[in-house]
Order: structure tokens, then C-alpha cells, then sequence
């Protein structure tokens, strides 16, 4: 039978009542006592009994004579007189007997009997008591002693995910080992005693083991780190020679599931040697340039070759043959975009934690290179990767959302000296992950009101009037100031006295039109890229450039109601950097019962006014050149919808 924790909350608590208790009925039979004597002082004093053993000859005279004087008072006492209190009084001093005050003497009984009566209280309040006791100490030895963890719900998770990490992997790779032990060697990356390594050899052989302090796994490691279970985003890309038929190979893999400490080659031939060798945590593509061997019979001796056109197979697969000739040496030129596409990823704001679950609510699709940024309530701005092991204070963050930056934020804030409120609008730039920077100024007493990356914002507020009352403003916060520096203090919000909370009216773009999925109306409680407030339209799936305009109809001239809304949808999900050129030529594309044929690299235009339409034509390979890259480029929304917004009607108002 195990003892719960409440059971030894309750024991642990009795224990300390009954220590209390003991404490309180000593002070008590403590104030008794002195009582006691104090008024046997009194009455021997002020009543001159020691006057009575003048004419005694004997000690045992002087007792009884003290005694028989003590006798009209005993009544009055709280318990017997006994021989030693009769003593005691024998050895007062002559010199406190002649300045004795009785004044004092009855303040010093007064004050006895006041702090018995307390004590009393406390033995019939002992639970009180004890409340009081633990709050006491708090109070006298608390301060900066404040309790650094906190009470919150948290999700079934697996000790490996969330082990800290409390080591460091270092590799030997001539001798072969690997191990947290070895100081001295080549660092890789930070580890804890529970992950498990992967290792790929010079002769095209995977391992995976248990992290030691030490030990060997081969010589002539090419690559050594961290390796989990089921990862299906890591992807190797690889090149190798096979021996044995003397041609080269490369391939994509990935090695989601394995059994611990078991060789595997990376080939089908028994004798394979390892080129080019890269782990891509994100699933990478690359471009690599290779030399041959300058022995070879090969015309071309240097080519460049590209990871992305391969398919990510499995780990055994043998690859594609890449040359028959030997190689000489392989070297990266570029890495690519990502060929898994982006992971969409998750916040749980009840634990805030990242995870690919759906738990929570959507951030977006994060591809390399792309951040989170997390805006905190005290005015600070950091930004951070999209590890899963990445955990957020919920109760000091405002906003966490995919970073984006071509946002244009809003921020009114109050400088802690003048006590003034100012509005500043400006972009991020981006900064070191885990660092934090201040939006606003760092003097004591200066406060974030509101923030928010809408297109338009229109902020109320109340401002306080000489006679006691307060007026209404509503102040539209792009056109009261231009974009600056992050790092600007911006312009005096108004010279008068704010009250109350600022409060987002109004979060759409210019000419009510929608974009990146946002809600043109944006009202105050469920205002679009306040910082409070929730996106209805933030799990919307990305759309592809084919599905953003309609047809047009068979008269040849475009149907003005049918253009305006495909006009409309196609600003919901248009890249944020996409130009204007480019959004007539995807448009344009659309007209497909116009007499004329389009090619490559031309454009169509509409005269609304004229009902009339103009082909421009292009030179046909640089048109269709541009056709191809335009084809290619791949849409990229802002994110601006996936963001994680505080609750509340005040789109995230902290004043």
C-alpha cells in the first residue's frame, strides 16, 4: 500500500497543529506563572507583609509568618501558594521593595492577562492558528523567495519529448566512437540520457543506439546525431558508389522505425562507399555540383544535379544511377525549399505547447526558415523556431502567430516618465531566437495598451474632460501615422488624460477588401489581426494561383459582377508579394472563349469602360521563360489569420 500525496499533505499538517498546540499550552502555563508571581509581588509589597518577619528568629518563623499574611488573598490567585513562591518572595531586594510602583505593577498584570486570553484564543482556534502561523512565515522570509512554479493542466506526453537536454554528443570519427563522455572530440549537438543516436559509416552503414558516455560504433563516421522514433520529416539525401558494379547512386530516405544496434546498408551491393552525405531535419532539397574523375572517359567531367527532382523512397531503395564513371568530389551549391511541402503546426494554448495534432488552434504551415513570433504582454517581442519542444508561458504571452514580415503593426503604448500615450506603426525585422526586444520604452511604469497587424485599425478610447466627464474618440490609427522604426517611440496619442480601455473598432483593408483570409468587417469582438479576438477564417487551406478567377462569359466581355467577387477571392489568398502585373497575367489566363490564343509570356487586358480587350505580346522565349517561373512560384500567404490572438472582446486591450 502506497501513501498518497494527500495523505501525507494531512499527516505533515496534523503533525504541525499538534507542534503548535504543545507550543501554545507551554507559553500558556509560562504566563500563568508569571501572573502568578507578579501579583504575590504586589500583594506582598503593597500590603507590607514582609514586615511581619522582623520579630521572627527561625526560617521556619518567616515562612509561616509570610504564609499567615498571605491567607486573605489567596482566594483571588490562580492556584496554591507554595513554599517555593514563598521563597522567592524572601529574596526581593530592600531596593525594589522602596521604589516600587504600582502602577506599573497593575499595567504589567493587565498586559499578562491580555497575552493569556490571546493564547487561550489561539488553543480554541488551533486551525486558524495554524493558517496564520504558515502566513507569518511567509510574509518574514518570502520575500524574494517566491514560488517559481505554478499549478496548470498538461497533456499526456512521453518522457523522451520532453527530457532536458543535460548533455553533449561528441564523435571520434576516425576511431569510431560516439559518446556524452568524450569531451575532448568534436562536438554535434545537445542531447539527454534518453534519446537514441544514428550513425552512417564511409562504407554506407546505418546504426542506431542508445546514447552512452562511450562507445564504438565503426570507423570513418560521416555522420553521427540525435535520431527519434517515427520522425517523417528528417530525410537523408545521399551519394554512393557500389563497388561491385562500379556505378553511382543517389537517393532521398528517410528512417522513421529501426531496430537498436542492428547494421543496415544503405544499398544493394555488399560494398558501397559513401560521397555525399546531408540529414535535412525539414526534408530539404539540394543542389550539389560533382566533379568527375579527371581519369574518367566521361565528355563531361562537371555537372550539377539536384536532389529535388528525386523522390524521398525508402531506406533501402538503391537509388538513381547518377554516373557510371567514378567521382572525384561532391559539393553543395545550394539548399532548397522543402519537398514535403510546409508542416502545419498547432498551439495548445491551455499547456502551450507546439504539436502536429491538431490540438488547438492552427498557426499555419511553417517551411525552412520560417519563425513564430511571440509578442508578450509586458511589451517584449521575440521570436522563436517551430521546434515541438518549444513551450510557451500563456500567462505572459498576447500573441503567438506565424511570423510574417510584411505586417505592418499598430501599437499604443505609455511612456513610464510622462505618463503620455503614444501610437507608433512599423514591421519587424526579425531577431536572434530566444532573445527578447523591447516595443516599448524601458523606464519603470511603461505599458503596452494595445497592439494589432490589421490593415486598418480604428481604435475608441475616452478621454478624460476638465468637468469630470469623458469623450469618446475614435481615431483611425494608419492615417494618424506612417510606418517608422520598430524601435521609434511614435506620436502623442492626444495631450488629455486617457481612461478606460482601447478598444479595436475596425481591422479591414483599404476599400473594405479582404485579404490573406481575413474578415473585412473586423468588428470588436471578433476584430481580424487584433491582438485579441479569433479568426474564423484562420484554418482556411491555402489555395493554388488556377483557383482564383472564373470564367469568362461567351459575349467576350467580362462579367463586372462575376470579376469583382473572383477579384475578392483571389485577394483572400494572393501572396503578399505578388505585384500588380502579375495578378492581371493570372487573371488574364482565365479568358478562355477570347477568339485570339494566348502563348507564353503574353498578357490580356480588360477596358471595363471600352468593353474592349488588348493582347500584349512577348518575345517568345523570354515570355515563356517568365510564363515558367510564373508558373513555378508557389503562392505564400502572409499568416497573418493563424495567429494567436488573447481572449476577450477587447482585442487584446491590456490598459
Amino acid at each position: 500500500h502506497f501513501v498518497t500525496v494527500d495523505d501525507m499533505l494531512k499527516i505533515n499538517t496534523d503533525q504541525t497543529r499538534d507542534l503548535l498546540r504543545k507550543e501554545l499550552e507551554i507559553r500558556k502555563h509560562e504566563l500563568e506563572e508569571k501572573w502568578h508571581f507578579a501579583s504575590l509581588e504586589k500583594i506582598f509589597i503593597e500590603n507590607r507583609i514582609y514586615r511581619d518577619i522582623e520579630e521572627c528568629e527561625t526560617w521556619e518563623a518567616v515562612i509561616e509568618a509570610i504564609d499567615r499574611g498571605l491567607d486573605p488573598f489567596k482566594p483571588k490567585l490562580n492556584r496554591e501558594v507554595t513554599y517555593d513562591d514563598i521563597v522567592r518572595l524572601t529574596e526581593i531586594k530592600i531596593k525594589r521593595i522602596s521604589k516600587f510602583d504600582s502602577f506599573k505593577a497593575d499595567e504589567n498584570l493587565k498586559q499578562l492577562e491580555a497575552d493569556l486570553e490571546e493564547v487561550k484564543h489561539h488553543l480554541a482556534h488551533l486551525t486558524e492558528y495554524a493558517i496564520a502561523w504558515y502566513q507569518g512565515l511567509i510574509d518574514k522570509y518570502g520575500a524574494g523567495r517566491e514560488r517559481k512554479t505554478k499549478l496548470q493542466p498538461f497533456e499526456t506526453i512521453k518522457a523522451r519529448t520532453v527530457a532536458a537536454a543535460n548533455a553533449k554528443l561528441y564523435v571520434n570519427r576516425k576511431d569510431g566512437f560516439i559518446g556524452t563522455g568524450l569531451k575532448k572530440e568534436e562536438f554535434i549537438e545537445e542531447c539527454s540520457d534518453l534519446d537514441d543516436a544514428i550513425i552512417i559509416r564511409k562504407d554506407g552503414v546505418l546504426m542506431v543506439t542508445r546514447m552512452a558516455d562511450k562507445k564504438y560504433v565503426g570507423r570513418d563516421i560521416v555522420h553521427v546525431g540525435v535520431w527519434r522514433k517515427g520522425d517523417d520529416r528528417t530525410t537523408y539525401n545521399l551519394i554512393y558508389a557500389d563497388l561491385e558494379d562500379g556505378r553511382n547512386y543517389a537517393k532521398r530516405f528517410q528512417v522513421t522505425a529501426i531496430t537498436r544496434d542492428k547494421e543496415y546498408p544503405l544499398g544493394k551491393g555488399k560494398k558501397l562507399k559513401v560521397h555525399y552525405l546531408t540529414a535535412n531535419p525539414n526534408g530539404e532539397s539540394e543542389l550539389v555540383h560533382i566533379q568527375l574523375s579527371p581519369a574518367s572517359r566521361a565528355r563531361t567531367k562537371q555537372f550539377d544535379f539536384d536532389f529535388g527532382e528525386l523522390d524521398v523512397k525508402g531506406r533501402a531503395a538503391k537509388g538513381n544511377i547518377i554516373s557510371k564513371y567514378g567521382i572525384r568530389k561532391v559539393t553543395q551549391r545550394e539548399v532548397g525549399a522543402s519537398t514535403l511541402g510546409g508542416m502545419a503546426i498547432w498551439l495548445d494554448e491551455t499547456v502551450g505547447r507546439l504539436n502536429t495534432e491538431e490540438r488547438g488552434r492552427l498557426l499555419g504551415e511553417f517551411d525552412t526558415g520560417d519563425q513564430i513570433l511571440v509578442i508578450y504582454k509586458n511589451g517584449t517581442v521575440a521570436w522563436t523556431d517551430y521546434d515541438l519542444a518549444n513551450r510557451y508561458d500563456m500567462d505572459k504571452v498576447l500573441r503567438v502567430e506565424r511570423f510574417d514580415p510584411e505586417a505592418v503593426w499598430s501599437a499604443i503604448h505609455q511612456d513610464g516618465d510622462s505618463k503620455n500615450w503614444y501610437v507608433k506603426r512599423f514591421q519587424l525585422e526579425g531577431g536572434v531566437p530566444g532573445r527578447e526586444y523591447p516595443l516599448i520604452n524601458e523606464t519603470p511604469g511603461s505599458k503596452l495598451g494595445l497592439i494589432t497587424d490589421a490593415d486598418n485599425p480604428v481604435v475608441q478610447f475616452f478621454e478624460r474632460q476638465s468637468g469630470g466627464g469623458k469623450k469618446e474618440i475614435q481615431l483611425n490609427l494608419a492615417e494618424f501615422i506612417d510606418p517608422k522604426g520598430w524601435k521609434a517611440q511614435g506620436n502623442k496619442l492626444t495631450s488629455g488624460s486617457v481612461i478606460g480601455k482601447f478598444r479595436l473598432l475596425e481591422s479591414g483593408g483599404e476599400d473594405d477588401e479582404e485579404e490573406d483570409g481575413q474578415d473585412a468587417e473586423g468588428g470588436g469582438s471578433d476584430g481580424s489581426r487584433g491582438s485579441g479576438g479569433a479568426n474564423p477564417a484562420a484554418k482556411a487551406p491555402r489555395q493554388t494561383p488556377s483557383a482564383k478567377a472564373g470564367p469568362t462569359p461567351a459575349s467576350g466581355k467580362p462579367d463586372s459582377s462575376k470579376s469583382a467577387s473572383s477579384k475578392s477571392a483571389s485577394s483572400k489568398t494572393a501572396s503578399p508579394k505578388r505585384t500588380a502585373s502579375e495578378a492581371k497575367t493570372r487573371s488574364s489566363k482565365t479568358s478562355k472563349a477570347d477568339s485570339d490564343t494566348l502563348q507564353a509570356g503574353d498578357s490580356l487586358e480588360w477596358d471595363l469602360e471600352k468593353g474592349q480587350k488588348k493582347v500584349q505580346r512577348k518575345a517568345a522565349e523570354g515570355g515563356a521563360a517568365r510564363g515558367k517561373a510564373s508558373s513555378t512560384r508557389k503562392p505564400r500567404g502572409k499568416g497573418r489569420g493563424n495567429s494567436s490572438k488573447g481572449g476577450g472582446k477587447d482585442q487584446g486591450s491590456l490598459f
